[in-house]
């Protein structure tokens, strides 16, 4: 029950503390429901306006049933609901559904009637009375008839009416009795028309939804003894149409077997309070509309008790740092530090200010939802962490698995993928189950601090090395996740963001000489106006596999565009010479004739001195230095 519990807590630390421009937390005995009509009503209950809006989600009163109403007798909501529901004079019109006015009434009557009623319900209840419901539509052009019967299709010229647009179809036909209604009424007593945004109202709706309420027991969430049980538990948690429930029990008819419990309600095995989750859920809904990672059906949703805002932990670094707070930012001082310390100086400067908001102890849950069927929801993830630790976590990952990324035209950047772009570059062909499954795999690696997965890094590593079967724009992005997830994983090599001309591992030096093959021929092929790739991009997936049968090939290959650069590009081919010894000679013993497989250490090495042989050239000096082509770094 922790994390029912959590969920409570957080209900009970954010309700009316929101942040600017969020939606409200949903109150206690309310659901959501998309509505198609707004009906404006006087305080004593005479009908003013009508008009159609759409789909609009709104927050409406709603009992413990209908909230997760289903079958062929659904139950009423007690103040906004469907035309079917409000509309007296439904089976007049030819409504092709039972018409559900007599529930409906006795419900909102009850609450009329109680010590809990509310005007602006009542008012409702002298409308829904009279009778004219349909009548009123009709005559305003929201609702549409011909011959005293609802129309269930547009045979008319002219514009389909919006109506009969929002409203799903069913056999080709859109019953008008599902348009769904909400109530605007006017009271001189109170500024706020809107039901759905009138406290009061809602704050008396719950009041009398819970002295309804029979089952009474011990709340294994508060521990408060005697208290309102829960007989069913919200749905619709991930979006409107979410029937999964997280904690559900089949009906009496539909128990197979029950132990040594004699019903159903699930309360002998655990009471929960009804107004606890009611809580919890709406917190849960809330936290997931507002920061959730969603992959179809599956959701990820972390986030502070407290209600303190947190870094979101499924976010790349450049999207991470865009999201920092600005004012840390402006401090950053920009000195001359290799790109690693630049970019782990901006990342803590970042996360600075979270922890300031958050502290040591702050409570920071992590959570992950999935569901294999429609109406049961799992827990898949669920990891409670102080914010101190949470926050050690994310800068952890961040700073392991941080590589020069190039994501895009206006996406270059040095840190670390998110978990969605690595499951992105793993597979060729993904779909939502391969993608869901991956990003639940390596969530642990990122929370929890758990080792990278060795095949999705060798398949990230394969595919950045099959160049030829991507388009440019989504190999470099490979290329970057690829250096980045190696990185990571072999953390305690402590590879530099930027070449390091000191490291002598042969696959480091393969990948240096691999990017100098290309760089060459590259500029030879730009000197004689050919556009083709190079020898190297090729074979980059033989060269992984053969390094040094491989490079022969590329190497001889090379002898045209080396003759065509020493004629035209004298300087610059004696530079490329100069390091071509130098990297030859730094192998060591039998290294370079050693035809084994490549590690992804060579993606690296080639990466690194790629972005070294693009530096720009160094300005011109007074001794007149030739300084018309790139000098390596």
């Amino acid at each position: 029950m922790s994390w029912i519990h959590k969920l409570h807590d957080t209900y009970e630390a954010c309700l009316g503390h929101e942040p600017d421009g969020a939606e409200r937390l949903l109150p206690v005995s309310h659901a959501y429901q998309q509505a198609h009509v707004e009906i404006t009503l006087t305080g004593d209950g005479k009908f003013e306006s009508a008009r159609a809006i759409g789909k609009v989600e709104t927050a409406i009163p709603a009992t413990e049933a209908s909230a997760g109403r289903v079958g062929t007798k659904p139950p009423p909501h007690p103040l906004c609901d469907k035309v079917q529901y409000c509309a007296k004079e439904y089976p007049d019109w030819g409504g092709k559904k039972p018409s559900f006015f007599p529930e409906y009434e006795r419900l909102l009557s009850d609450w009329c009637s109680s010590e809990h009623k509310h005007p602006k319900a009542a008012a409702v209840l002298t409308y829904v009375r009279a009778g004219t419901l349909i009548t009123d539509l009709v005559g305003e052009k929201v609702l549409h008839a011909a011959d005293g019967k609802l129309l269930t299709q547009w045979q008319q010229d002219g514009e389909v009416p919006e109506i009969l647009k929002v409203l799903t179809a069913k056999a080709g036909e859109r019953d008008q009795g599902d348009a769904f209604i909400r109530w605007h009424v006017r009271d001189l007593n109170s500024p706020c028309s809107a039901v759905w945004e009138d406290s009061a109202l809602q704050d008396a709706w719950a009041r009398y939804d819970a002295s309804t309420k029979q089952a009474k027991g011990l709340c294994m969430v508060t521990g408060q003894s005697e208290t309102s049980l829960a007989a069913n538990h919200p749905k619709r948690l991930r979006h409107a149409g979410d029937g999964a429930k997280l904690i559900s029990a089949n009906d009496g008819s539909g128990f197979t077997f029950r132990g040594r419990f004699i019903d159903a309600t699930g309360a002998q095995a655990c009471g929960i309070g009804y107004e606890v989750t009611q809580k919890a859920h709406n917190a849960l809904r809330w936290l997931i509309k507002r920061q959730s990672y969603r992959s179809g059906d599956q959701v990820f949703v972390s986030w502070a008790v407290g209600g303190a805002d947190i870094p979101d932990p499924f976010l790349n670094s450049f999207d991470l740092l865009a999201e920092g707070d600005e004012a840390n930012e402006t401090q950053l001082v920009i000195v001359d530090h290799s790109a690693g310390q630049a970019y782990a100086q901006r990342l803590a400067l970042a996360l600075k200010g979270y922890r300031a908001q958050l502290g040591d102890s702050a409570g920071i849950v992590v959570m992950g939802l999935d569901s294999a069927t429609p109406g049961r929801m799992a827990i898949a993830y669920y990891r409670e962490l102080t914010g101190s630790e949470f926050l050690d976590r994310i800068e952890q990952w961040h700073n392991r698995f941080a590589w020069a990324q190039n994501f895009g035209i206006d996406k270059h950047f040095f840190g670390a993928p998110a978990p969605q772009d690595i499951a992105e570059a793993a597979y060729s062909r993904i779909d939502e189950k391969l993608k869901k499954s991956t990003v639940e795999r390596l969530v642990p690696c990122l929370i929890d601090g758990q080792p990278f997965p060795r095949d999705l890094l060798t398949s990230v590593v394969r595919r950045a090395s099959q160049r030829v079967r991507m388009p440019h724009w989504a190999w470099e992005k490979t290329l970057g996740i690829a250096c980045a997830l190696y990185r990571g994983t072999f953390h305690q090599e402590e590879y530099a963001m930027a070449l390091e001309t000191e490291r002598t591992t042969r696959d480091y030096l393969y990948g240096r000489l691999l990017a100098l093959a290309e760089h060459i021929e590259s500029r030879a092929l730009h000197v004689g106006g050919e556009a083709r790739d190079t020898t190297a991009a090729k074979l980059m997936q033989r060269f992984a596999q053969r390094p040094a049968s491989t490079w022969r090939t590329i190497e001889l290959a090379l002898a045209p565009a080396k003759s065509r650069l020493r004629a035209k590009r004298g300087g610059f081919m004696h530079e490329m010479e100069k390091l071509h010894d130098q990297i030859v000679c730094t192998f060591q013993n039998n290294d370079f004739i050693d035809d084994s497989p490549l590690s992804g250490e060579f993606l690296l090495g080639y990466h690194c001195q790629r972005e070294a042989l693009m530096k720009p050239p160094p300005k011109p000096t007074e001794s007149g230095t030739d300084t018309t082509e790139p000098k390596p770094v």
